[in-house]
């Protein structure tokens, strides 16, 4: 995809002045103010802190973030965004609280009582007061897949009515990405865990028990226990009893490898066989699966905050920037006692990036075209506060330029290169390339992205809709010493920090690296902002036939 010679001239003037921490200047404005690390901290720090309590959704604590960021983006020359003039968006959802857990694996004469959290992790998100099974039979359904436009069945029509299906996750080709029968290393949506809850509900399975291991999931049990030991969060469905299946569940890896030994079957072979087209379901004959728990199910109402500033010459068009809000909130204590989950990473940087990307721009002329900035609610549950927006758009989706989504950014320093994650979807890669010449680094793509983060954070309901939409951030070697001390610090954040409550903010952060993505996104952005250029999806992308149905609405 080419990029028009006359958005580069504009985006190579201003990143030339934005090496390191200042947006472009502009026409007869001068320098614009530069990006200020003090700001960033505190708001991260404020967002972060105890009394925000991990900023659990629709607890106390929402409408304390709200002030916060309603207040913050006032102050930086931005308008309510909402419906009605209002700084939100009503998001109505379905919140599920499972208590009592019990649950166990029998075979013959042999049973494993299983605790919530430690062997297994157990949730619902179908309407219910109490949920029951009692020896349900267990049959291994490999990835759980139903692909035919990659001539891929799992489930070869068998009758699955009443079962739980023992699922691996991820994708078939994260074992042997040779294979490329799912495009190879890169993880497709079919290996989300949300994909394996939806394709059970259509087989109409009783429950689905996903075998965790670290590597293809890419976290560990810790973070499954943690996320599925607080409430869950639906949107609201017309038929939720063909859509969710009755219980959703995690079991540790070496309680599948025991059971299916038992069943007189080889977990590893099995998984091999689940890599190959003809794979057949196998049933654990003799193995049932039995679980009672109570569930108080209610509806609660959260909010995406919105802010605009509205373009002078073409303000029914917008350029987007999102950032999820929301966090964990509270749970069971860890081993120091905190049950805060205070996400400071995760994504009160994110939700940072946003307010200073607005304080930018409210100091800046105004952009021709409508630049809004939205604050998502329910990531953490399931993108569902970004799923809300996508199915009731305050601004119409075809005539929404493209977008910047941020999630947990750079804390640590400056690096080497610009990581883009979805690669290859759309021309924002040539964009961000651009933009980080100045800066002396380099475009990393996420080739080999087996996490499959492309379909984990709130671009993704926006890209799926059409919407062409950039996400990237810091990647590489840190440039700046103490290199050992930087990389040590962002490792124990992946291992020990991501999704725990030691998620907190230190005064010792390095915001460098964090301002130079920000100026990219700001040039690349306000170049946008004031050009009548629309980003395309480029070809062979999924996403690419939605926004060709528009089209007409962007001449």
């Amino acid at each position: 995809m080419r990029i028009p010679s006359s958005f580069v001239a504009v985006l190579m003037a201003g990143a030339a002045l934005s090496a390191c921490a200042a947006p472009a200047a502009l026409e007869g404005s001068g320098p614009v103010a530069a990006f200020d690390a003090a700001r960033i901290a505190e708001d991260i720090r404020v967002l972060s802190d105890d009394s925000f309590e991990g900023r659990g959704i629709a607890t106390p604590a929402e409408q304390k973030v709200i002030d916060y960021l309603s207040r913050q983006y006032a102050a930086a020359g931005f308008q309510p965004g909402g419906p009605n003039g209002q700084w939100t968006q009503d998001v109505i959802l379905n919140r599920f609280t499972q208590s009592n857990v019990q649950a166990a694996l029998k075979l013959g004469d042999w049973t494993l009582p299983m605790t919530q959290g430690r062997e297994v992790a157990l949730s619902t998100r179908r309407p219910a007061e109490h949920v029951s099974l009692k020896d349900a039979p267990l049959v291994f359904v490999g990835y759980g897949i139903t692909a035919p436009e990659r001539n891929w069945d799992d489930f070869k029509g068998q009758d699955l009515r009443g079962k739980v299906l023992v699922v691996l996750v991820n994708d078939a080709d994260f074992e042997e990405p040779a294979l490329n029968t799912f495009g190879g290393k890169a993880m497709t949506y079919y290996g989300r865990w949300t994909y394996k809850y939806e394709e059970a509900a259509r087989q109409g399975a009783a429950g689905v028990l996903i075998v965790h291991e670290t590597a293809p999931a890419s976290y560990g049990w810790q973070t499954v226990a943690n996320s599925w030991g607080v409430p869950q969060f639906d949107i609201l469905r017309q038929n939720a009893a063909a859509e969710r299946v009755p219980v959703e569940g995690w079991i540790q890896r070496d309680v599948a490898v025991d059971l299916f030994r038992r069943a007189g079957l080889d977990f590893e072979t099995l998984k091999a066989q689940a890599r190959r087209r003809d794979f057949q379901p196998v049933p654990l004959t003799g193995a049932g699966f039995s679980t009672e728990f109570d569930v108080a199910t209610s509806q609660v109402t959260t909010h995406n905050v919105i802010a605009r500033l509205p373009g002078t010459t073409h303000p029914d068009e917008t350029v987007l920037y999102t950032a999820h809000w929301d966090h964990i909130g509270m749970g069971e204590p860890d081993e120091t006692g905190d049950r805060i989950f205070n996400g400071a990473v995760d994504n009160a940087s994110g939700t940072a990036g946003l307010l200073e990307l607005a304080r930018m721009y409210g100091r800046a002329p105004r952009t021709e075209r409508s630049i809004v900035m939205i604050s998502f609610t329910a990531e953490e549950s399931g993108l569902l506060g970004a799923e809300y927006y996508a199915s009731n758009p305050v601004y119409p989706l075809a005539r929404t330029v493209g977008g910047f989504n941020m999630d947990s950014m750079n804390v640590y320093g400056r690096v080497t290169g610009l990581g883009v994650t979805g690669y290859g979807q759309s021309d924002f890669d040539e964009r961000l390339a651009a933009a980080i010449q100045p800066q002396g680094r380099t475009l990393m793509p996420d080739y080999e992205n087996a996490a499959g983060t492309y379909y984990r954070s709130d671009h993704f309901p926006l890209a799926k809709r059409g919407v062409p939409m950039a996400y990237a951030g810091s990647r590489g070697d840190f440039r700046d010493e103490p290199i050992a001390e930087r990389q040590a610090a962002r490792s124990d954040y992946g291992a020990k920090r991501y999704h725990q409550a030691a998620d907190e903010w230190s005064p010792d952060w390095d915001y460098s690296g964090m301002i130079e993505d920000l100026t990219v996104f700001y040039d690349v952005g306000r170049a946008l902002a004031n050009g009548r250029d629309w980003p395309e999806w480029k070809s062979g992308s999924e996403f690419g036939p939605v926004r060709a149905v528009s089209a007409a609405e962007r001449r």
